[in-house]
């Protein structure tokens, strides 16, 4: 122990020693003197160097050390959060990122496949302080002995099972199983689905996927960034440590309700409008109700034309016009400019037809000149302009869909009225519905590429009266001999000396990514997969045309009623059958006794379903208490309160009980982002995907879809309570009944 602590407090030595150098850096460049665009772009690389450099200090500053190796050859190998070297021409590891290649026998060695080792140390540690060594055995033929060896070589994960929750996902570097190593640590192309039941780890196997994808493929990820697709604002909270923990932080953490630039979905569908809008087919019915809105006249539309009288714009010439431009293959605002080119185009004609027409049958006595002039005129025409906006109109996003959605079309009347409505608040099953309606407008940056390049000219301008200025100041002493002094002008010019002036974006990769809809992902994590749409599928598609994803679900799970469940149907569209399964059969976190209720509620609804299993019991059997439907918010207080006392407690209960719950519950973190972190936690049933608690009071189960009951069940770490004022459903017999 004594040997462990000096070289744990040695390595925090060098962990202080190298953030006091970085934040001494960091000083350095902040006062750095000069106000030139050379000058602060330095500043700005310096200060984002070292701040990502104490990002990874301070991330690895808790449990700096978990681990030593001892090889048969007399190696060793301290294992890490991060990787640290010693401060000498060496350059020696003493501490090695748990990534690393050499780090892998902590994870998967066994008795059976030692890979070299004659020893694995586990290392606890409270703050800078070593508290626990337990050491496994991996050759048994080795008489040497520390003293620390333990009987059970699972202690150290039983322990870390049984801690209380803090309201946030722990990351599991200390503990990761042989099973979760190979998919962590899996090839970084392609599509990997990870399934697995309820306490199985896949989210955080998931997370520490990621944190080993950016630092195997740092250069490509680091460039491309990383997103991680979460079902709601409370899961993302709740996993939001994990990543910053193990040293990334250059990912991105949103919900789907957030992948639109500039729209944050916080309306709400009823799960049959959710559904239709999920539907494959709305992408066919968006592109129709498009083209609807690319028209042609019934009757002429009379243009006046000041000085040569009324231009006529008929159906045949709009119909031209509009043929050619859906022929030019362009989305709708792109092919904009073809469209009002072919019109202009043909009213230019008819002018020229009119006022350049020889009375004896004769060309035309206009001339080139003469025809261009008159393009023009009609090309700044008002009324022209208005004539156009009316047939092929300039279209954002949000107009097409908010009209559609007021009015929808192509779709049947049932399914029509589930979704109209007019105005209200964007909802995450329409932010697919914007993406697909960006893809098909395309985004017409004509106006931005003109306002650019007239700040690119001003650059340019100013640069040259810079120069003039310094070539007007030059003397020289010897006018008759050439001079071997070399002016400013003589080494750049005007154009390129603006564009060393131009203001370099020193936005993340991941801010960059969340601002611009066409981001391409290196790589792209989605949990609760088996939740999402076809067209949410689609959008998330495009923001990753790689196709390297790690998807995480459970379709035993899925509850909405867009989700579509099935990983063929999720992915045959996209990859074939070019994907790989792997599946999680062991759950770590619900006891076996909880779980043995949860699956005969499941199995009830379906005979063929398989409960992953438990490694660990509590001896604490889960119950059920009866309660007057006047006493039933003050019956969920009570047991809250006594539950309080063994750790954080979920109260997961249908959203038309919370503000009752809540008058007995004042406290309670609740909401759509519910403070987790609070002793008691007041969540509807789809809120608590993906969470974990200590204890779980689920009430009036007989309102849950099965699907939402079943993770409603699953949630808790060591009790679960169900209060209820009817009868509970018959498949939750196994409940022990108690009294209040």
């Amino acid at each position: 122990m004594r040997q462990e602590q000096q070289f744990i407090t040695g390595l925090y030595a060098r962990l202080d020693q190298l953030r006091e150098r970085a934040e001494e850096a960091m000083r350095a460049a902040l006062v750095q003197v000069g106000n030139g665009f050379q000058a602060r772009l330095e500043r700005d690389v310096q200060v984002a160097e070292q701040a990502g450099l104490l990002s990874a200090i301070n991330a690895g500053e808790n449990g700096l050390c978990f681990g030593r190796l001892d090889f048969r050859d007399g190696q060793s190998h301290h294992i890490g959060r991060i990787g640290i070297r010693q401060d000498d021409a060496s350059r020696t590891p003493l501490v090695i990122d748990w990534r690393a290649d050499v780090a892998r026998p902590f994870y998967l060695a066994t008795g059976h496949s030692p890979m070299g080792l004659r020893r694995r140390r586990h290392i606890s540690t409270e703050g800078r302080a070593v508290t626990a060594l337990h050491d496994e055995l991996m050759d048994l033929q080795d008489p040497t002995r520390t003293g620390h060896e333990g009987a059970d070589a699972d202690e150290v994960l039983l322990a870390a099972l049984d801690a209380a929750r803090t309201g946030r996902m722990h990351d599991i570097v200390r503990t990761i199983q042989a099973e979760q190593d190979r998919i962590i640590r899996a090839p970084h192309q392609g599509v990997l689905v990870v399934e697995g039941g309820p306490g199985t780890g896949k989210t955080v196997v998931a997370l520490h996927r990621a944190a080993y994808l950016l630092y195997e493929h740092r250069e490509l990820l680091a460039r491309r960034a990383v997103l991680i697709v979460g079902p709601n604002p409370a899961f993302l909270s709740y996993i939001g440590d994990v990543l910053p923990s193990l040293g990334e932080t250059g990912v991105l953490l949103a919900t789907l309700g957030e992948l639109f630039p500039g729209v944050r979905a916080t309306g709400t569908d009823s799960p049959a409008a959710a559904e239709v809008k999920g539907r494959a087919a709305m992408a066919d019915v968006l592109a129709k109700a498009l083209r609807e809105r690319q028209t042609a006249p019934e009757r002429a539309r009379e243009i006046d034309h000041e000085g040569y009288g009324t231009l006529q714009l008929d159906r045949a010439m709009a119909e031209d016009a509009r043929w050619r431009a859906r022929e030019s293959g362009l989305p709708h605002n792109l092919a904009r400019p073809t469209f009002a080119f072919h019109v202009i185009d043909a009213l230019t004609a008819q002018l020229a037809e009119r006022i350049g027409a020889d009375p004896f049958g004769g060309p035309n006595l206009l001339g080139p000149d003469d025809l261009a002039q008159l393009g023009k005129e009609i090309a700044t025409s008002h009324e022209v302009h208005a004539a156009i906006d009316e047939l092929w109109p300039r279209l954002t996003p949000q107009e097409f869909v908010a009209d559609f959605l007021a009015e929808p079309t192509h779709l049947d009347e049932t399914s029509a009225a589930l979704i109209r409505r007019a105005g209200g608040a964007w909802t995450e099953a329409d932010v697919p519905l914007l993406d697909e309606a960006a893809e098909l407008l395309g985004e017409d940056d004509s106006a931005a590429r003109v306002a650019a390049e007239a700040a690119r000219q001003e650059r340019i301008a100013y640069a040259q009266g810079v120069l003039e200025l310094s070539a007007g100041s030059e003397t020289y002493e010897f006018e008759d001999e050439e001079s071997e002094v070399l002016a400013a002008h003589d080494i750049i010019d005007a154009e390129r000396m603006a564009e060393r002036h131009e203001e370099a974006d020193h936005r993340s990769a991941a801010e960059r990514a969340a601002a611009d809809r066409t981001w391409a992902f290196g790589h792209i994590v989605v949990d609760e997969a088996q939740e999402l749409s076809a067209m949410a599928w689609r959008l998330l598609m495009r923001r990753v045309p790689t196709r390297s994803m790690t998807l995480v679900g459970d379709p035993a799970q899925t509850a909405d009623a867009a989700g579509l469940g099935s990983w063929e149907r999720m992915l045959t569209p996209y990859v074939g059958d070019r994907w790989e399964h792997v599946r999680l059969g062991v759950n770590y976190r619900t006891p076996a006794e909880i779980m043995e209720v949860a699956a005969a509620f499941l199995r009830a609804h379906d005979p063929a379903f398989r409960a992953p299993g438990s490694v660990r019991s509590t001896g604490v059997r889960p119950w059920a208490l009866r309660a007057e439907p006047a006493e039933l918010a003050v019956a969920v207080a009570r047991q809250a309160a006594v539950a309080r006392d063994g750790g954080r407690v979920a109260v997961i209960a249908p959203a038309e009980l919370h503000a009752g719950l809540l008058a007995e519950l004042p406290d309670a973190g609740h909401g759509p982002t519910p403070d987790l972190t609070r002793e008691v936690v007041l969540l509807g049933p789809r809120q608590a995907k993906g969470l974990e608690f200590d204890t779980v009071l689920v009430v009036e189960p007989a309102g849950y879809a099965v699907s939402d009951l079943y993770v409603a069940l699953t949630r808790a770490t060591q009790r679960l309570g169900v209060l209820h004022t009817g009868e509970l459903p018959a498949a939750l017999g196994g409940l022990a009944a108690v009294g209040s």
